[in-house]
């Protein structure tokens, strides 16, 4: 039987999740329907096409031998039927308020840690897949290929075989090792120099503007989900003429809507700047992919108490300068990383003490997914639209998560139903800060 360690990371997703915080990703994808069978027909390709990834039978099985004492790793499930995973709904006429629900469900632990729920359309004109993969058996890139796994064959250019360089003896590694010696001492000073350097910029990162009530929250195991879709071309019309990177005017847009939600609702902004955390992709282009996180990420303060959406912009472009100077390895959005250096019990047994202490790093994520600029296609029916939708921490009411996909950007709000019953006015207000950041720059 196949078995993979948890990495650090994973390990640390794995063991921080509770019930009413369950830890998985998912993506909301709308379909154009054929025919009003055409989602029970997806239901049916999906499940047969699961029995072949070999990604999706893996589960996730707690370790106790002495050199894994209290760690965990995938392993492929003997039992797995895809029947169990796969679900088809009935008939609606609001994907999100379903996948709102969805969302709030833990996966079950003690069998593959992924689930695909086909939604149909009372219109009979289109139908949706919400796919829910834990965060420990894959991040934002790793769900993507898995999920392409069962979407319609694509045709991809091949890439160019990598040399491959021949074996080294042990005679060879024992030479070179006097060689090596100095390089290791450097490596475990640099690591120690960078855990003291994430420890003090976290400290730091409490100190400062109020915290924002509205993204706080006790916990109450509900979700509610929403989607706003805009127009890349007025995204780039606002970089090129205020400058900054496409990432930048995204995440202006995000410290926009909040503003205003924040003052529609009567809770105000004038002083609130809350701390934002970027998820930030460690995996190296052509570097053999493993199936583990490969994270770290930036830490903003968004901007929501200044008025001119310009100065909001400007804001968040001098705070990614400053995240992308300083690289993805420091800085108190780094934390992740510190997870390298606790051993498997240590995340065993301080799992959810970690998940608590998620509100004290940061108040809200705001995560951007990559997807293919292809067209993608489920038994024939093309992808529309595809919302991500992130996990929700302990304490925290909101997250972000943003994909471009065929000319247009799709934002996924995740809440805590309770905490956040008017999901959709902040999905208005995304798109109404859009509008305002392109009427400014077109004058």
């Amino acid at each position: 039987m196949t078995t993979d360690l948890l990495a650090p990371l994973d390990l640390a997703f794995w063991n921080m999740e509770s019930d009413r915080h369950p830890m998985h990703l998912g993506a909301l994808g709308v379909f154009a329907a054929h025919s009003p069978t055409a989602g029970a027909h997806a239901a049916d390709l999906l499940a047969a096409r699961a029995a072949a990834v070999p990604g999706l039978r893996m589960r996730i099985r707690d370790l106790w031998q002495p050199l894994a004492f209290g760690g965990a790793a995938r392993e492929s499930d003997p039992d797995f039927d895809p029947l169990n995973h796969v679900r088809l709904h009935a008939p609606t006429d609001d994907f999100h308020a379903v996948a709102g629900r969805l969302m709030g469900r833990p996966l079950e632990r003690g069998r593959p840690p992924w689930e695909a729920h086909v939604l149909p359309g009372e219109d009979g004109v289109s139908f949706a897949v919400l796919f829910k993969f834990h965060h420990a058996l894959a991040d934002g890139l790793r769900a993507l290929k898995l999920a392409a796994g069962v979407l319609d064959p694509i045709d991809l250019p091949e890439r160019a075989p990598r040399a491959i360089e021949p074996p080294r003896g042990l005679l060879s590694d024992v030479r070179r090792l006097p060689a090596l010696v100095p390089g290791l001492v450097r490596g475990a000073l640099s690591d120690a120099g960078r855990a003291l350097d994430i420890g003090a910029s976290l400290a730091r990162s409490t100190l400062g503007m109020r915290p924002c009530a509205a993204l706080t929250s006790a916990p109450s195991g509900t979700r509610r989900t929403a989607g706003v879709v805009i127009d890349i071309d007025d995204v780039h019309r606002v970089r090129k003429s205020a400058g900054g990177t496409v990432n930048d005017v995204l995440i202006a847009v995000v410290a926009g809507a909040l503003r205003r939600w924040l003052d529609e609702r009567g809770d105000g902004s004038k002083g609130v700047a809350p701390r934002a955390l970027i998820p930030v992709s460690r995996r190296r282009p052509g570097a053999a992919q493993s199936q583990g996180n490969r994270l770290s990420g930036y830490l903003i303060r968004l901007p929501v108490h200044e008025s001119d959406p310009l100065d909001r912009l400007h804001a968040v472009r001098t705070a990614m300068v400053r995240n992308k100077d300083a690289g993805p390895d420091r800085g108190a959005g780094a934390v992740a990383l510190l997870a390298d250096h606790v051993p498997a019990l240590g995340h065993r047994l301080g799992g959810p003490l970690v998940g608590q202490a998620a509100r004290l790093w940061f108040d809200i994520l705001v995560t951007s997914v990559p997807l293919p600029g292809i067209g993608l296609r489920l038994g024939g029916h093309e992808l529309t639209e595809v919302y991500p939708l992130a996990p929700l921490a302990p304490g925290q009411a909101l997250a972000v998560a943003i994909s471009t996909y065929r000319g247009r950007v799709h934002y996924g709000l995740v809440a805590d139903a309770q905490a956040v019953p008017d999901l959709d006015r902040l999905a208005y207000a995304v798109s109404a800060e859009v509008e305002t950041l392109r009427s400014v720059c077109d004058h």
